[in-house]
């Protein structure tokens, strides 16, 4: 589909100009269990990250990276087409992709040690940042004082870009190398090997906040930052590769709140034992604050963490789900159906196809009334 017959246009035309918002998805009568919706032309190899555009921009788009060292960039139309935009390419498998706060530009970190701003008017990129590793995660900031760009990586940083200069404005070394990491400005989380969590403050100077013995015994796959009822960034949800989720609050006068859960596990029992499937990616809604998790063993499921309880599970998939994304209105839940690479590249069967499926999800996840 891509290259010399893409489907993928070389102009990005049009951003900024306001499309009608009609029903999502097309799904004015929306079904029980509405269908979820394929989107075109996917990546030729395994997706490892997807992003929604911010609400600064009318239109929606949706951002992937893949294993096949590209980033490609949708609109998703409300009536649930999605149309390929354009498409750049890295030196390497791709990690983490992240917008601007205004919609204008996508970062791009990738295995080649390096990450891109790509510019999406002009649809030129340029390089912004470079480790001595692999970069895991890429974060924009806007803060009172300072705009950046936080990188995370393999080589034991984090690293603060301000993209003109070539040089960080910043650099923290981290204990170990970086698994996971989530930004809500001001406060940044970052799950490393060995089980390490480091919570870090972003006001003025970055900085390390505190450090938080794992609640978690196996290797940290997946994070994510949650916001109180006044909105305030105030804890996390860790997602291990043993099939369990922790929530973790930064500060609570309660440890009890402070709790884990089992998932993505075999619902029966396989010779006596039961299946136990990495947490793959864990996002939380941004209107009712509930949140998904997506895992190895191809299904996503919604949880009501404040109610303890879980909202839905979707059947399963022939593949692992990857990774996962709610727009910014929170309407549409956006899903890949990808290898993850947890069985090693022996078990990548090549034969099965990538694909990134859109669900009209905004009901699915209203909080459990409180009884």
């Amino acid at each position: 589909m891509f290259g010399g017959t893409s489907a993928f246009g070389t102009s990005l035309g049009g951003f900024g100009q306001p499309k009608a918002v009609g029903q999502v998805l097309g799904l004015s009568n929306t079904p029980a269990s509405p269908t979820p919706i394929e989107v075109v032309s996917p990546p030729d190899d395994s997706v490892s990250c997807l992003k929604f555009s911010p609400p600064a921009i009318p239109q929606i788009f949706l951002i992937a990276g893949s294993w096949d060292n590209n980033v490609r960039c949708w609109e998703v139309e409300r009536s649930g087409k999605t149309v390929p935009k354009s498409m750049q390419s890295m030196q390497g498998p791709l990690l983490d992709v992240c917008w601007s706060d205004d919609g204008s530009k996508v970062f791009m970190a990738s295995c080649d040690k390096t990450v891109k701003c790509w510019d999406l008017a002009s649809n030129q990129t340029m390089q912004i940042a470079q480790h001595d590793a692999p970069v895991k995660s890429c974060h924009f900031i806007k803060a009172p004082n300072y705009t950046c760009v936080m990188t995370a990586s393999w080589d034991k940083t984090l690293k603060f870009w301000d993209t003109r200069t070539p040089n960080p404005i910043l650099t923290l070394q981290v204990p170990e190398r970086c698994y996971c990491v989530d930004v809500d400005y001001p406060m940044a989380v970052v799950g490393t090997a060995n089980r390490g969590l480091i919570i870090y403050q972003l006001e003025n100077t970055p900085s390390e906040f505190k450090r938080i013995d794992s609640p978690l015994k196996f290797q940290h796959r997946c994070i994510a930052i949650f916001r109180d009822k006044k909105n305030a960034p105030t804890g996390f949800a860790l997602g291990s590769v043993e099939g369990r989720v922790a929530i973790q609050y930064v500060n609570t006068a309660n440890p009890k709140d402070n709790f884990t859960f089992k998932c993505h596990r075999s619902n029966g029992t396989n010779n006596g034992y039961q299946d136990i499937f990495p947490v793959n990616d864990i996002k939380f809604h941004p209107i009712h604050g509930t949140l998904a998790t997506v895992g190895s063993d191809g299904r996503y499921s919604f949880w009501d963490k404040d109610a303890r309880t879980k909202l839905k599970t979707s059947d399963g998939m022939d593949q692992p789900i990857s990774c996962c994304a709610f727009n910014s209105d929170g309407q549409i839940f956006a899903y890949a159906v990808s290898y993850d690479w947890s069985k090693g590249h022996e078990h990548h069967n090549t034969s099965k196809r990538n694909a990134i499926y859109l669900y009209p999800c905004m009901d699915d996840l209203k909080p459990r009334n409180k009884t």
